[in-house]
């Protein structure tokens, strides 16, 4: 019986230090798996990355006008479209009432001119989209407020801007950007699959590669793209019939090929070493993006837990597939403007915007 006993007691013994050591394998596994993840996304966000100031030009203007997210220029007519508004953090939570305005390039002063100022909802616009009609352009504004998110429809005739309706649908869940193909034909951009919680998390740090592009062929709604880490900023090449779409958590604009229905063939990823925002083209098609080096540093700036952030605003000479050329057109750690988001060239001025800083710039090339 006392064999029996000991026999017992030592079997237990040893089960128990299978046990420790299978929960210390998986403790130490965890724990280097937390490690990797960690280290991966400080490595995939730029936070190594140095910053040194870099441009190789003046500073013409600070123009007073708090978290000018998107700006399209109007060549023909010597203007540029702004869209605006006075962001507390991201994603907001809070009411807010910004708005398009019409910066007046011809002007030495650069007069700025508020559009909406009838336009009385809650209206926090991100980013934008102007097609030329007949005599007129229609501008479409993706729309932020914290019960709900929307596209926005006005009608621009000179200087005077009217709104004509409100899209909603179940596909518009998290839109960033927007681009018309024609007066009725769009895409735009879900940068989230999920609005909060776990999943989000796993978006933004994690790099989840699950938000979609939506194109809306005049009737309909439906996924045409997806796989995107962060859907951002989002254009259209009419002479090459190109898309691209801003992944700024892969550091990637990602190239598309567009059929007659809409659909999109996906060409290749161009890597830019850069949180890429919005994208826009100039008269030679060459895609001139604002972007964010350091998205760690963003997302504490965004979150009001850091002063500054980065800017960097890239070129892009995309001639065909594999056969493109990256140059740095400026880069500052944030003191002159942080968080820069979009850059539009016009003659030898480069207008750059920005999330939440309460100044854009016009800046001067030599």
């Amino acid at each position: 019986m006392n064999c029996y006993f000991v026999y017992l007691s030592t079997t237990q013994s040893t089960n128990r230090l299978l046990i420790m050591r299978i929960v210390k394998r998986i403790i130490i596994i965890l724990v280097v798996a937390l490690l990797i993840f960690v280290a991966h996304v400080f490595v995939s966000t730029g936070y190594f990355r140095s910053i040194e100031n870099s441009f190789d030009g003046t500073i013409v203007k600070r123009i007073n006008l708090a978290g000018a997210e998107d700006i399209m220029l109007n060549n023909e007519e010597g203007y540029a479209l702004i869209s605006a508004t006075a962001r507390k953090g991201l994603p907001n939570d809070e009411e807010e009432f910004g708005g398009l305005y019409l910066l007046d390039l011809k002007d030495e002063m650069f007069a700025l001119k508020k559009l909406t100022t009838n336009f009385k909802q809650s209206f926090a616009p991100h980013g934008i989209s102007m097609f030329k009609t007949d005599s007129t352009y229609k501008v479409m504004a993706i729309n932020h407020t914290p019960q709900k998110h929307s596209i926005e429809i006005f009608r621009l005739d000179k200087e005077t801007l009217v709104h004509e309706k409100t899209l909603i649908d179940e596909t518009i869940f998290s839109p960033n950007d927007v681009v018309m193909i024609d007066e009725n034909k769009f895409y735009f951009t879900n940068d989230h699959k999920y609005t909060d919680g776990f999943g989000r998390l796993l978006e933004d740090y994690g790099g989840l590669a699950i938000s979609n592009v939506i194109y809306f062929d005049g009737e309909n709604y439906r996924e045409v793209a997806d796989g995107i880490a962060y859907a951002n900023g989002i254009n259209y090449d009419s002479k090459r019939n190109l898309l691209y779409v801003a992944s700024p958590r892969k550091f990637l604009v990602k190239v598309y090929k567009r059929s007659e229905d809409g659909s999109l063939t996906f060409i290749e990823n161009i890597d830019c070493g850069t949180g890429v925002d919005n994208i826009e083209l100039d008269n030679e098609g060459h895609l001139w993006i604002g972007a964010h080096p350091n998205l760690l540093r963003f997302a504490a700036y965004a979150k009001g837990k850091k002063k500054t952030a980065p800017s960097e605003i890239i070129k892009i000479d995309y001639r065909d597939t594999n056969d493109y050329d990256i140059e740095i057109i400026y880069i500052e750690d944030g003191k002159n403007m942080s968080a820069s988001t979009v850059a539009v060239p016009y003659k030898d001025l480069i207008i750059t915007g920005n999330v939440m800083d309460p100044n854009f710039l016009v800046l001067k090339r030599n």
